[in-house]
């Protein structure tokens, strides 16, 4: 009969609290100097396996078995208190220093963090193309703290189920029936990784299931250690290897866009080179300076600096258009340890180690009360003013491109709209309605709007969100033109016949398909693309506007507008106007002769408008006009911005209708 307990040593390893300390230090030091990722945090993954594999497998042999909520209670004491001190912080410092324009996001990342579903949060808002270069909120970096929570529950789910096949099929090898279980899990999350980074990074780096294999290595070697047999020489040399090349990582590889496929392995197998070099006694090994007495004190303080230090470097950047130099860099980084040590003794510590549970959880009720009415308070104070009068785009308060328009003197006593805690709003409604396609899709969506019955014409709009931010002009020249508009858009996706994304490609066909079966009286779109200042209008683009007017359906091609590297109202709301304006003009931006009128032979039944002066004043672009925001981030118009259009629009459309006539 097989004995029930498992063959697995738990003991300190000191090493591992170094191996911590670097990890976070790189993590921060990256972060704060190159404004990159590490590679640190696959190391924290790979310990986690480790620690977690060891924990539950010794608890089991010491207790004969393993159940939920000791399980989990363990787990909430000691990690909850920090993340709860923290949130709680950020909250508090974001009523007084966080810019307008992120504190919507932020409270929802709040939220996602108390509930550990923030890297979900977060690859849902990085699939959106219109929201990929929002400004990061002081918590995103919790992200990882949400992984390592739900792998905790795989976790015990896991090894419930090998406990039990261990306790009913005592002829089994248990060892064998994890490393089956663990190895499967590795290969296909590793498989699952690789594939999801090359066809969508950033929805893979936040994914639960791309980071299972990095824990189910660790939890491999914790199971293997012991077979694990190699010499004292060979221990020394792996594990300066594993250090050497863990502090490369950054440096070699471009992390933000390669992680976590395949190329994680490089810092995950450095962590095991060290953990595997830590097992055996050595002289000169690197166990003697991560076990040191030093980095195994600091080491209980590496999770407080990867929780301090992101917070702190955010809320410097939202202040200061600069990296911080080293000086300052050195500085948030002894914060952060100090303010790691501090939460540790007087908040941690007293929890984790209080008398009872019941006096634990009583005190962490009462800080996770404190967040959730903290940030109830700032979500009413930010967007549930009752005392907050109405401010309408096209008012007389509110001109918006009317003021370029007629020339007129804009009152400048009043608030600009919409207001930055509600830009990330200011999408077109056809995303909100959901049909602007997503990428990836090649159905042509049709959102309806304007007159819907008794129209006189049918407008449609359609390429990519750079004409679907149009959709607010026609909106407002629908209701005094009488015209049916409808949005037929896809992200990243311009008018083409020949696209090297198929689905783009596909997307293009099917809509020249759908403008024939629609009886559409014209067709607005962008006549080119802002992206490429020297180069020239796409041959492919004008051959898809003449599949369009074959169809016997004029078009009304819009120039593009500028677009810029950096997000302009969150550098508004950050900087101000001087500083804004100065960086919007710092290159060019346009052609000085736009693309289209180098045309030596441009399409037919094709109205060409170039609304460029609307987004300037006195010669230069700018981010407010007629006190409308002009953009909702890097080059798509604010809603708002698109609804002070309409009288321009409708003007135009109705002389284009008359010249067609």
């Amino acid at each position: 009969m097989q004995t029930k307990t498992i063959n697995i040593e738990r003991k300190f390893r000191p090493e591992i609290e170094g191996l911590r300390v670097v990890a976070a230090l790189l993590v921060a030091i990256y972060h704060i100097w190159f404004g990159k990722v590490s590679g640190g945090v696959d190391v924290f993954f790979v310990v986690s396996g480790f620690l977690i594999t060891t924990s539950i497998i010794s608890k089991y042999n010491k207790e004969g078995s393993f159940k939920f909520l000791p399980y989990i209670k363990g787990l909430i004491k000691r990690l909850f208190p920090s993340v709860i001190t923290v949130l709680l912080t950020t909250v508090v410092l974001s009523f007084f220093l966080l810019p307008q324009s992120i504190l919507g996001k932020t409270i929802k990342e709040v939220i996602a963090s108390l509930f550990y579903y923030q890297n979900w949060q977060l690859a849902l808002s990085s699939t959106d193309y219109l929201n990929k270069d929002q400004m990061k909120t002081p918590i995103e970096h919790f992200w990882a703290m949400s992984i390592q929570g739900q792998f905790y529950i795989i976790w015990f789910l896991l090894f419930s189920l090998i406990f039990v096949i261990f306790k009913k099929k005592q002829n089994l090898k248990i060892i064998n029936v994890m490393n089956l279980f663990l190895g499967t899990l590795f290969i296909v999350s590793l498989i699952y990784s690789i594939y999801l980074t090359q066809v969508n990074q950033p929805w893979a780096y936040f994914h639960t299931f791309t980071r299972v294999w990095e824990f189910s290595l660790g939890g491999l070697l914790a199971i293997n250690l012991s077979k694990i047999k190699i010499t004292s020489l060979m221990a020394s040399i792996i594990g300066w290897l594993g250090l050497i090349g863990l502090i490369l990582t950054g440096i070699i590889f471009n992390v933000s866009t390669m992680f976590p496929g395949y190329i994680a392995l490089w810092p995950m197998l450095c962590a095991v080179f060290i953990l595997v070099s830590g097992n055996h006694e050595t002289k000169f090994g690197v166990k003697k300076f991560l076990g040191s007495s030093f980095m195994v004190k600091f080491g209980g303080l590496s999770f407080g600096l990867y929780l301090w230090h992101w917070v702190i470097l955010s809320f410097y950047q939202y202040h200061n258009n600069e990296r911080p130099g080293l000086v300052i860099g050195v500085g948030m980084i002894l914060l952060s340890w100090l303010l790691s040590y501090l939460m540790t003794k007087y908040i941690e510590k007293p929890i984790r180690t209080a008398s009872s549970d019941k006096i634990s959880f009583k005190k962490l009720g009462i800080g996770l009360a404190i967040n959730l009415f903290a940030v109830m308070a700032l979500y009413f104070i930010v967007f549930n003013n009752p005392l907050e009068k109405e401010k309408v785009a096209l008012s007389n308060d509110y001109p918006g491109a009317m003021a370029a328009e007629k020339q007129l003197n804009v009152k400048d006593d009043v608030d600009v709209i919409p207001e930055f805690s509600e830009i990330r709003n200011e999408s077109p409604d056809s995303s909100k309605d959901k049909v602007h396609q997503k990428i990836g899709e090649s159905k042509v969506l049709v959102g309806e709007y304007g007159k819907k019955e008794n129209y006189d014409k049918t407008i449609a709009l359609v390429g990519s969100s750079h004409a679907q931010h149009w959709l607010g002009a026609l909106q407002t020249a629908a209701k005094e033109g009488n015209y049916r508009v409808l949005n037929m858009t896809k992200s990243g996706c311009v008018l083409t016949t020949q696209d090297s994304d198929k689905d783009c490609e596909d997307w293009n066909k099917n809509l020249i398909k759908e403008i024939e079966k629609q009886d559409i009286d014209l067709v607005v779109t962008t006549a080119d693309s802002s992206t490429d200042v020297k180069g020239k209008v796409d041959p492919l683009q004008i051959k898809q506007f003449d599949n369009i007017t074959a169809t016997k359906t004029p078009i009304m091609a819009i120039r593009d507008n500028p677009r810029y590297e950096f997000n302009v109202p969150e550098t508004l709301d950050k900087f101000g106007d001087e500083e804004t304006i100065k960086k919007m003009n710092a290159k060019q931006r346009l052609p000085k002769v736009s693309k289209w009128n180098k045309l030596e032979e441009k399409p037919t039944n094709t109205k060409y408008i170039d609304y460029t002066p609307y987004f300037k004043e006195n010669g230069k672009f700018v981010p407010v006009i007629g006190n409308v925001i002009v953009y909702m981030d890097k080059g798509h118009i604010s809603n708002s911005y698109s609804k002070t259009f309409g009288p321009k629009l409708k003007e135009d459309i109705e002389k284009y209708f008359k010249e067609l006539n």
